[in-house]
């Protein structure tokens, strides 16, 4: 009992995220009030003509010749005191007493009514449409504005394919089930109810009798609607994993070319390309079954209501012609309701997205605290690793193993260690990218974890193994990140940033310079110029710490001696933490911090250690190159 509960809550909770992002279209009012009222204006000249039909009929085939659309509205007020008292009497003298004439008054007047339902349809797609985009727009603004700062960590463990897959796919899912509630959905059901309120007008009683098998239709809807919004997330999932299969392909093309490895990715391609076919083949098959199924039922109300009626009629208790408008009027309501079938499995299916959208949303951000937080002041004295522990989420040992390490303000300090040692682990905790989970590490005596975390950073370079270039011109990427980004000022910081990284030179060289158009990754620049410009842009940033990830690393020995000269210009004043694999990086160093396996092993400089430490001089001899 405790289980079937659970899981009902859980469902509930599934389709209520659904109803949840949904609600976000009431945020624009005209839009939504004009999706409401297009749609019940058009339904109402729906109605309207149907009720029309039935004078008509009366004119056509009254055997009373005296009988004419003037006689017949008349005794309509004489039967109803509320219509006489809001049609004027005038108005009825106008009304032609040819019955021909009369009926050219009714089929002209619907013409109108068609014009002006149209007219009424049109505004209502048209709103509707435009409130489901806009909305879903801002969603996957929220969802992208809040997996930017999702912790580092998190993103590392779900994946960016899994993050990326969320904001674009599920938010597309989502927006087909707000288009089929707001503009598919809403019209048919205002329809529906139009020709409904026309059926309830010919005989209530027929109309009545064909309300009550609405509620098995609704079991048989409600069945299908919980398998397909399954197989909907199911079908998510796999396409989430072909994306991320054709991702790590081509962003690894270049691997898999020189491992010859294209077979084995076409397979992984063609396995998760037959798990995305074998789940949308579910799902298509309860959307497939779903309409034949009301269809069948909708056959077996219809001639059971033939059944009713022909018992009335032979028993003088119902016209004839009454039968005829109740059941087309409910023949009309049925074909408006019968798209709702896969409407609603349309709305259902979206559950599963917005369920995982709203997995995204809800982990915690980064700097959730940052209004509470006091700004970090500009590092002038030291920064202090205090017993440092760290692990990485899923992992089974620490990546830092109790690092204790003290930092002058000015100091040049390198970290060299084998691979895996947490060299860059350890450097990224400065920048928070990751907490410690034991210790604390502190910039002039304050807890990185207890000031403004955009303080912290604002006044920290870091130039990665891997530059972020994106697509844009050389001047967008260099200053990507600054709060001013045009200027005197700011072309003053860039010519400046750009010699010292010795990338004036070759960004010279280019045809449009500065405003030169940069591919995406920076296709069409080598590594080293890449890595000069993420270098520019770290220095641009006037940094009171600089951290130097391995950067020159894809720079030749002629250009990084250009730019170590240029650092240690540059790093008077600053901090600067370099973890290198280049023996001159290292020996300019006022300190190298030696790691092994989480810990430090030993502190000194680099001809102290050579002549002490067993561990730095196998990495001189087999690692750091020249």
């Amino acid at each position: 009992m405790t289980r079937q509960s659970g899981s009902m809550s859980r469902k509930a909770i599934k389709y209520g995220m659904f109803w949840h992002f949904a609600k976000r279209m009431f945020r624009r009012r005209r839009l939504a009030i004009g999706t409401l009222v297009f749609s019940v204006l058009s339904a109402g000249g729906l109605a309207a003509g149907l009720m029309a039909i039935g004078p008509v009929m009366q004119l056509i085939l009254a055997d009373d010749s005296n009988s004419n659309l003037r006689t017949a509205v008349e005794s309509k007020l004489a039967a109803s005191a509320f219509l006489a008292g809001i049609v004027p009497h005038a108005l009825v003298e106008l009304l032609p007493t040819d019955r021909l004439a009369g009926v050219a008054v009714i089929l002209g007047g619907l013409c109108i009514l068609t014009i002006l339902g149209a007219i009424a349809n049109f505004l209502h797609q048209y709103c509707s449409l435009t409130l489901s985009m806009v909305t879903v727009a801002e969603i996957r603004l929220d969802a992208f504005r809040h997996a930017l700062r999702l912790p580092l960590g998190t993103v590392l463990r779900r994946g960016p394919t899994d993050i990326v897959s969320r904001i674009t796919r599920d938010s597309a899912e989502l927006e087909r089930g707000f288009s089929a509630l707001t503009s598919k959905a809403l019209a048919q059901v205002t329809k529906g109810i139009g020709a409904f309120a026309a059926a309830v007008w010919f005989d209530w009683r027929l109309t009545i009798a064909a309300v009550v098998v609405a509620p098995v239709m609704g079991f048989v809807l409600r069945k299908f609607g919980k398998r397909i919004s399954r197989s909907s997330r199911n079908t998510l999932a796999a396409y989430e994993e072909l994306l991320r299969t054709s991702n790590e392909s081509m962003q690894g093309l270049r691997g898999i070319k020189t491992a010859t490895a294209e077979r084995n990715a076409r397979h992984r391609f063609g396995r998760a390309n037959r798990a995305v076919v074998h789940a949308d083949r579910r799902a298509r098959v309860a959307r497939a079954i779903s309409a034949p199924v009301i269809e069948t039922l909708a056959i077996f109300v219809i001639a059971g209501l033939a059944f009713i009626a022909a018992h009335e009629i032979i028993a003088g208790r119902m016209r004839f012609d009454a039968f005829v408008l109740t059941l087309g009027s409910l023949a009309v309501a049925g074909g408006s309701f019968r798209p709702l079938t896969g409407l609603l499995n349309d709305i259902q299916a979206s559950a599963a997205p917005a369920e995982r959208l709203n997995e995204i949303l809800s982990i915690p951000a980064e700097g959730m605290r940052e209004r509470d937080l006091p700004a970090l002041p500009r590092h002038t004295r030291s920064i202090d690793f205090d017993s440092v522990r760290f692990r990485y989420e899923g992992a089974e040992r620490d990546a830092l193993r109790g690092v204790s390490l003290s930092i002058r303000h000015g100091e040049f300090v390198a970290i060299v260690g084998p691979n895996g040692c947490g060299k860059t682990t350890l450097a990224s905790l400065v920048t928070r990218l990751f907490d410690p989970t034991e210790g604390s590490v502190r910039v002039d005596g304050s807890d990185v974890q207890g000031v403004s975390l955009v303080s912290l950073r604002k006044q920290i370079g870091v130039v990665p193994q891997d530059p972020l270039l994106v697509r844009g011109t050389i001047r967008e990427n260099i200053v990507l990140g600054l709060d001013t980004t045009t200027g005197p000022e700011v072309d003053a910081a860039i010519a400046r940033a750009l010699k010292l990284a010795h990338a004036a030179g070759f960004v010279a060289a280019l045809p449009k310079g500065l405003d030169s158009t940069l591919g995406e990754g920076g296709s069409g620049l080598s590594g080293g110029q890449r890595q000069r410009l993420a270098i520019a842009r770290a220095l641009v940033r006037d940094p009171a710490l600089l951290i130097l990830d391995e950067a020159t690393s894809q720079i030749d020995a002629e250009s990084e001696a250009q730019i170590s000269a240029a650092i240690d210009e540059f790093r008077a004043g600053r901090t600067l933490i370099a973890i290198a694999h280049r023996l001159s990086t290292v020996r300019s160093a006022d300190r190298i911090v030696v790691m092994e396996d989480g810990v430090i092993t030993d502190v000194g400089t680099h001809a102290a250690l050579l002549s002490r430490c067993e561990l730095y001089q196998r990495l001189v001899s087999t690692q750091l190159v020249g």
